[in-house]
């Protein structure tokens, strides 16, 4: 299989040798020796650093470094075969010609289009995008990773910042952006990559990110309990009652309870908070549910019976038939899939 690939590290640096392209090829078998050396020094230990002992998921060490803003490889190819990782870098991953691909981010498992572009804005974040139905042979991919300290906390609370702010704790589950927004910074990304200047690059690149999150529909991909994100609300009634839900989905939770915890009449409080969350109270709790036993089945090898009564879930069938619906699969091909999915060394 021939690859083609451009790759760039896009610092402020005039240095001339960043912006030459490198075989991707030669990158990754470096990059995937050092994980199996790494991997097999910190054999036994605790805290591996490259393989994440828990879930068994490679963690990728990427070729980003502390000087430059971004790291952009191009690359043309006919196949999927990078297995699911994560990694403590942010990634703008954008594929083309792929229509028939799955891609994988957290619990979330969907068929790809002809254009898929996604943001995934966590270090533990599982994500892969595998061949599937796929049998286009040109297939491309822009994969861009850049440190979170690119834009620090300080610089994200500006006015002029706010809304790449919110888009950026949305895609802690992972974002993806529908194609009218895609193809409004397809010009952009196409060009990344060729800069002969890094900060112009840099540039475009804020403007890429800029645009996104201005557009509208984008849609959270993994559930924020998989993702071990904890959900938030501009609503503080709503908020409240999310980080009730968070604290004690195992337990009951009845609607006159939650109305009653912030002052309302049960049938004020469902209105309001399906107009603020876009989702019933029911529906929330179980997708709360859904999620934090997928991360257990994930994580874990608790029975799913244990992993059912522990989400609380009054019995099996339900379980299961929620998850099905929830997740076109039953809670053991969930975890069968996943482990397919694993890196063992």
């Amino acid at each position: 299989m021939v690859l083609e690939v451009k790759c760039l590290l896009v610092s402020l640096s005039p240095c001339p040798l960043l912006c030459q392209p490198i075989l991707y090829k030669t990158i990754f078998s470096f990059l995937y020796l050092q994980f199996l050396s790494l991997n097999r020094n910190f054999a036994g230990t605790e805290n591996t650093g490259v393989m994440e002992n828990k879930s068994q998921i490679m963690r990728e060490i990427t070729p980003l470094s502390e000087r430059d803003c971004f790291y952009i490889a191009d690359r043309h190819k006919a196949a999927f075969d990078y297995p699911i990782h994560c990694h403590h870098e942010y990634e703008l991953n954008f594929t083309e010609h792929a229509i028939g691909a799955h891609r994988i981010v957290g619990d979330s498992e969907e068929v790809v289009g002809d254009y898929d572009l996604v943001l995934i804005a966590s270090s533990d974040l599982e994500h892969v995008w595998e061949q599937g139905e796929c049998r286009r042979d040109d297939i491309r991919e822009i994969t861009i990773q850049f440190d979170q300290e690119l834009l620090p906390e300080s610089l994200l609370q500006k006015n002029q910042f706010s809304s790449i702010r919110r888009m950026l704790e949305r895609a802690q589950c992972g974002l993806a952006f529908p194609l009218p927004v895609i193809m409004k910074v397809y010009a952009k990304l196409d060009n990344l990559a060729h800069h002969k200047t890094g900060f112009h690059a840099v540039l475009d690149f804020l403007g890429i990110l800029y645009e996104l999150s201005t557009g509208d529909n984008a849609r959270q991909l993994s559930s924020s309990a998989f993702a071990r994100i904890e959900s938030h609300s501009e609503s503080r009634r709503v908020d409240k009652v999310q980080k009730y839900i968070a604290r004690h989905f195992a337990e009951e939770i009845r609607l006159e309870q939650m109305a009653e915890m912030v002052g309302m009449t049960p049938e004020a409080f469902s209105r309001f908070f399906h107009q603020r969350s876009g989702r019933t109270l029911s529906d929330y709790i179980l997708d709360i549910r859904i999620g934090s036993a997928a991360r257990m089945l994930v994580d874990s090898t608790t029975s799913i019976a244990e992993i059912c009564y522990d989400c609380g879930f009054n019995t099996l069938s339900n379980f299961n038939r929620v998850f099905k619906r929830k997740k076109g699969c039953s809670p053991s091909e969930f975890r069968e899939n996943y482990q397919k999915k694993k890196v063992f060394i």
